[in-house]
């Protein structure tokens, strides 16, 4: 007796390939009619996915423009269906997908901007926190500020890029007409969160997401500093520190 699973992998095989042939389960006296039910179903579930992909990385689908975005996502979907029924969760792999994709091969910063959407898409459906007051931050004495422990926001990220990765993204996100980036301007970091009702997105310095990253796995922040600046010497530990506090990315020190 052939088994369920057995079926699923032929279902499943002959969703992602347009080539493979239906499931001879599905198949009865008038073989056309579910050949051609199941033809619409492929078409659907495909473009529903790549819908999906665009609502994610809308900064993408503007920057390589909606036809070029739909082709190179079509590949994705086919080796890639939903891990889960919830839609948005869908895409997290797309940006690993396009450093290795060959057509996009002459955009390297491509992977990059695209990872700043996903940040943003998490950051936007992330649970809700409330972020430190300053009330709460001039309470902590100076001298205790090095052995304290900074807790962020759960829609708190930060990505580091060797190329104008974030400069390229605010202009394809937010300006009417997109701005020319030079694309020798150097390495940029970025912070994104959603502290209240929308998410944010803000420069580091260089070094800043090595910093944020080490206080995030609970290193206290003098030795977070101490091991960043031995990796970055250039680190400018006050303006990283002020950008965490300003943007509503931290919500307790311990």
């Amino acid at each position: 007796m052939p088994r369920l699973s057995d079926f699923q992998d032929r279902f499943v095989a002959a969703l992602r390939d347009p080539g493979a042939p239906i499931p001879e389960d599905l198949l009865g006296r008038a073989d056309e009619i579910p050949v051609a039910r199941f033809g619409v179903y492929r078409n659907n579930v495909h473009s529903s996915l790549v819908d999906a992909l665009a609502a994610a990385y809308p900064t993408v689908e503007r920057l390589v423009g909606t036809e070029f975005f739909r082709a190179m996502a079509q590949p994705y979907v086919r080796a890639t269906l939903p891990e889960t029924p919830v839609l948005i969760h869908y895409g997290a792999t797309f940006a690993s997908f396009l450093a290795g994709f060959e057509p996009v091969r002459g955009l390297p910063y491509l992977a990059d901007v695209t990872r700043i959407d996903w940040a943003w898409h998490q950051a936007y459906h992330a649970p809700e926190a409330d972020p430190l007051t300053a009330e709460q931050i001039e309470a902590i004495p100076p001298e205790e500020w090095g052995q304290r422990c900074v807790v962020l926001h759960p829609s708190a990220q930060v990505l580091e890029s060797p190329w104008p990765a974030l400069s390229i993204w605010l202009t394809n996100r937010h300006d009417a007409t997109v701005q020319p980036i030079d694309l020798n301007a150097g390495a940029e970091e970025a912070l994104i969160c959603r502290p209240a009702h929308e998410v944010g997105v803000w420069r580091l310095p260089e070094g800043g997401t090595r910093l944020v990253q080490a206080l995030a796995a609970g290193v206290p922040l003098s030795e977070a500093a101490l091991a960043t600046t031995r990796e970055v010497p250039a680190l400018d530990l006050t303006t990283t520190l002020q950008t965490l506090l300003n943007s509503g990315a931290v919500t307790t020190i311990r």
